[in-house]
């Protein structure tokens, strides 16, 4: 007699029917069970490998002789001895007699097929004697056997329940929870290090960032920065151009002319720039840059040259150096003319602020007991200009307006000298070539 614990269902080991008198004759066995030909009897079948799904849901199938159970997965068998076993095919040793055996061994134990009296393990994972669930891993101890959780699970009760491994902090800045595992994550500008937990720095300046011209890594991100000359963007990263001339109409001296990533200053024609800024006339004259011939002499000003004859003296004036034209006393016709003329030249800038002293007059000799006195002969028609005596022997021309180039005036300075004791009188001319030019530099 078989008895299940928890249902108390006893099932009668049914008989052998009938059996031929020739041991080599076939035989016939109940249900339940089957001829064995090579061993001439009635073997047990056991229904749960033959059968498919021979038990449904969560119920596992126990074989014994001439039928099987269905019974929970938590459900333990016992013998008629009242000692814990589980269920297993045991063939009778003798062909004419099928009543089970009493189980001489321990719970979990069974006797060794050999009939050496000795008892084994039973290995309760392999016959499905276990109530180990559908997700557990069963696993054979001695004489026993437990119900093992996958790993990322722990066993509560007969359940495993998933393991939330965010909660201990694995991981150092996000952690993602999963069934039976997790995974961890990184803020941006970082990236998991080989333990798969931990976060480091990724720089980005090595790692193609989208930095116009110049990048800089730094912890979590990274910074983009222009070249002088460039500002960068308000997306970040795109550096554009600073036009430095629009900013400021004092950056360079005549005109500003904006580059990629800088500026440049260039001059008018007849200057040249005085380091980067600033516009310094060329002096044509003193570095051969003119076109002037043997005859003439070169006469600089601002932003240009001119070439002007040597010999400028007219009829009734003979030359007596290159800038020096004398009027004969002996002539009739030197009676109205100065009795000499001097050529001098001189150069100012535009928009001039005035009044300013521009040139002074200076007698050469003085007559005894003479007394001089300077005007301004010709060349002033529009009254740009005007004498301000010094003394007995000099003056100072003055600019009396601004004047704006290019333009030039001649100007023709007499110096009038007159003695009332010896009734002398007499008057020399300086000619005063004034260039204007272009520019207020």
């Amino acid at each position: 007699m078989l008895c299940v614990s928890w249902l108390l269902l006893c099932l009668l080991v049914p008989t052998r029917q009938q059996e031929s008198e020739t041991p080599n004759s076939f035989a016939e066995c109940t249900d339940g069970y089957e001829w064995d030909p090579e061993r001439q009897y009635c073997k047990d079948i056991n229904e749960c490998q033959r059968i498919p799904d021979a038990c449904k849901g969560e119920m596992k199938c126990i074989n014994h002789y001439g039928g099987y159970l269905c019974l929970p997965r938590s459900a333990s068998v016992i013998s008629d001895s009242h000692t814990e076993s589980a269920i297993h095919e045991q063939p009778p040793s003798q062909p004419d007699t099928f009543e089970q055996q009493p189980n001489p061994c321990p719970a979990g134990y069974q006797p060794d097929s050999q009939g050496l009296g000795t008892c084994v393990d039973m290995d309760e994972c392999a016959f499905e004697l276990h109530d180990c669930l559908p997700s557990q891993e069963c696993v054979n101890i001695p004489g026993s056997f437990h119900c093992k959780c996958p790993e990322g699970y722990r066993k509560i009760g007969t359940e495993c329940v998933d393991i939330d491994e965010c909660r201990y902090r694995y991981c150092q800045h996000r952690c993602v929870n999963s069934p039976g595992s997790f995974t961890c994550q990184c803020e941006p500008g970082f990236q998991l290090a080989s333990n798969n937990r931990s976060c480091v720095d990724v720089n980005e300046c090595s790692m193609g960032a989208p930095c116009q011209q110049r990048c800089y890594n730094t912890y979590g991100t990274f910074l983009c920065r222009c070249n002088q000359g460039y500002e960068l963007d308000r997306d970040g990263h795109t550096c554009n151009d600073i036009d430095e001339c629009s900013y400021s109409s004092y950056l360079c001296q005549h005109e500003c002319v904006n580059e990629p990533g800088r500026f440049s200053c260039i001059c008018p024609e007849g200057y040249q720039l005085l380091g980067t800024r600033l516009c310094q006339d060329i002096n044509e004259c003193e570095t051969d840059a003119h076109s002037c011939s043997e005859t003439q002499t070169c006469v600089n000003f601002h932003g240009g040259f001119r070439c002007v004859e040597k010999n400028r003296c007219k009829e009734p004036f003979i030359q007596v150096s290159d800038n020096r034209c004398m009027c004969p006393s002996g002539n009739q016709l030197c009676r109205d003319e100065p009795g000499s003329v001097v050529y001098r030249y001189m150069s100012i800038t535009s928009d001039r602020s005035v009044p300013s002293d521009i040139f002074q007059i200076q007698a050469t000799s003085v007559y005894p007991g003479a007394y001089n006195t300077f005007q301004i002969r010709s060349g002033n028609e529009q009254g740009d200009f005007y004498i301000r005596q010094i003394n007995n022997i000099s003056a100072m021309l003055v600019l009396a307006r601004p004047v704006t180039g290019p333009q030039e005036f001649v100007l023709d300075l007499e110096m009038l000298t007159a003695n009332s004791l010896l009734s002398y009188r007499s008057s020399s001319v300086l000619r005063l070539t004034v260039f204007v030019g272009g520019y207020a530099f």
